[in-house]
């Protein structure tokens, strides 16, 4: 009985720091809130760029029976925060089907990951989870396209008039960029900038 009381005490735990610490989008069970590019980068405390080494389906310490993904990748670019050339983080797995494929994560893949912040239990997801992680496409001509778990849905919604506030001047081009609905695959180099730009780093 004790030992059903406790694991029931981890598991709201677990999804009361999930739905506060980690504002989230879908990994498949998951229930987020929508978040624009700036909110995003805002939430973030590390933005890189990376390639996936490897990604192991684990036990999630301290958490009983729970489940999470040990994602490791050879960093490209840091936009954000601090980041070793080989940077690995611990993700929860909200869904079992997740297990099976470790939640989306491949060996080789390109991808860029606006991150939150550690849990107290060391867990690490994408802001928005599926917002916040966008994979880097190439086209026949070898130009670079990022396109997040959402195809890039309300990547731009109001983020024109929130950048404004903040006293954020875009380029002619990025300004126009932003105000209409984000592309399903936009641009790298332009996703690059807003960062650095949102950032603070430009």
């Amino acid at each position: 009985m004790t030992g059903n009381r406790n694991l029931r005490a981890k598991l709201l735990v677990v999804f009361a720091l999930l739905f506060s610490a980690l504002p989230t989008s879908a990994q498949r069970g998951a229930i987020t809130l929508p978040r624009n590019l700036g909110e995003l980068v805002d939430q973030s405390a590390v933005i890189l760029r990376g390639s996936v080494i490897s990604a192991t389906v684990e036990p999630a310490p301290g958490l009983g029976s729970l489940s999470s993904v040990v994602v490791t990748l050879q960093v490209r670019e840091v936009f954000k925060g601090i980041a070793n050339p080989t940077f690995t983080f611990r993700q929860f797995i909200w869904d079992v089907r997740d297990r099976s494929d470790a939640a989306g994560y491949r060996k080789g893949q390109d991808l860029l990951l606006l991150l939150n912040a550690p849990t107290k239990y060391g867990l690490v997801s994408p802001v928005g989870i599926e917002q916040g992680r966008f994979r880097i496409l190439r086209d026949a001509q070898g130009r670079e396209f990022a396109v997040n778990g959402l195809g890039n849905a309300g990547l731009f919604r109001d983020l024109a008039p929130q950048l404004q506030l903040k006293g954020i001047v875009l380029p002619e081009g990025l300004a126009a960029l932003v105000s209409a609905p984000a592309p399903r695959a936009l641009h790298l180099e332009d996703l690059r900038e807003l960062i650095q730009r949102i950032s603070g780093a430009k």
